[in-house]
């Protein structure tokens, strides 16, 4: 929305009493937690990760959390 007179449309909307969510789908949009934890790792394993993850441009913490999901997953 560029300008305002384009805003103003939108400002009088009115939400209905009931909504029909008959056909909508569970944790579509969920997304799960991320909690904080201190670990201690040794060095050359936090070495290899921030080495893959700026390789690969995400964060290493990302990487360290996908590497985990993968391996739960196969057991």
């Amino acid at each position: 929305m560029s300008n305002i007179k384009e805003r103003e449309k939108y400002d009088n909307y009115e939400m209905l009493d009931d909504y029909d969510f008959s056909e909508g789908i569970r944790g579509r949009f969920y997304e799960p937690k991320k909690i904080p934890v201190s670990l201690r790792l040794d060095n050359d394993i936090v070495l290899f990760f921030k080495k893959m993850a700026s390789e690969q441009k995400v964060p290493y913490q990302t990487l360290i959390n996908t590497v985990l999901r993968k391996t739960l997953q196969k057991v």
